[in-house]
């Protein structure tokens, strides 16, 4: 059964856990290191003759055009992840429209072909702000992967469909929603589908719950940054205890338990897995 792996391309400065000890203000003064991470994870993926999904921060795109191409140069699929990693649900409709547009635009200039993917910066498509759904499909989007179905103190929205699906949004339109994976086990959802979750539970865990996944006939999203391979970043001691256990647990680790993940598992970009459940056209 082939899975969808994806990258959410931004650098560790820009993520959620870091907003308060880091100004945004700020990005432009630090030394960026996600061309270099994202380069071993494209060299991880050829490794395997994995072809994967590409989510790019637009602010990323405009800093760092030659990421664009060299995703879109190796045969990876281009989508969007927004412009400024803003939460969704903190921004006003026009300025979530002016972003996602902005974005899209940009990344189509430097990739040169259509961008049908979005996915919201900390999966910050919630019961708040389902509105941007409708936005999403008003600017051309085909697909979205920003709902993850389960409680958590930033995202989630706990009884959403958990499978891959088409979902009609508040306005009447039609988008497909591949959801980030959860496994139901007993009464809970467990998360297994990557990122901070990856590093946190044993390996054997992880191959467990997606085989599970993958013996229930659904397939799985995978998903995983390039500061996740990356663990002679920079710390930053001013965030909270909780933010610098998320971010920093076994980064060491996860390059090669990400080898792993690729030999035990089969995958494509992710709009080829929908395309093999006909919820989107064969590219």
């Amino acid at each position: 059964m082939k899975n969808a792996f994806t990258v959410d391309v931004e650098d560790y400065f820009q993520v959620e856990g870091f907003a308060k000890a880091i100004d945004r203000s700020s990005w432009e003064g630090f030394r960026t290191r996600v061309g270099e991470s994202n380069s071993l994870l494209l060299d991880i993926l050829a490794r395997h003759k994995v072809r994967a999904t590409f989510f790019v921060l637009g602010w990323v795109a405009r800093k760092h055009p030659e990421i664009v191409r060299q995703i879109v140069a190796s045969g990876h699929e281009l989508a969007s992840h927004g412009m400024s990693h803003r939460l969704i649900y903190s921004q006003t409709p026009e300025e979530f429209r002016r972003e996602t547009r902005d974005a899209k635009a940009l990344l189509e200039d430097l990739g040169q072909r259509p961008v049908v993917g979005y996915r919201a910066a900390t999966y910050s498509i919630t019961s708040r702000s389902l509105w941007a759904l409708d936005v999403l499909c008003e600017e051309g989007f085909q697909y979205d992967s920003s709902i993850f179905p389960m409680r958590h103190d930033r995202y989630g929205i706990p009884d959403a469909e958990p499978k891959p699906h088409v979902l009609t949004t508040p306005g009447g339109g039609r988008l497909v929603e591949f959801p980030i994976s959860v496994l139901r086990y007993g009464g809970a959802k467990i998360p297994v589908a990557g990122g901070g979750y990856f590093r946190l539970f044993p390996y054997r865990f992880t191959r467990w719950a997606l085989r599970k996944l993958n013996s229930q006939q659904q397939e799985f999203v995978f998903y995983v940054h390039p500061w996740e391979v990356d663990p002679e970043q920079p710390r930053v001691e001013e965030a909270s205890a909780l933010s610098r256990f998320r971010h920093y647990l076994n980064l060491d680790r996860c390059a090669e338990r990400l080898s792993r993940l690729l030999g035990d598992f089969e995958f494509d970009t992710m709009r080829s897995v929908l395309a093999r459940r006909n919820l989107l056209p064969a590219q």
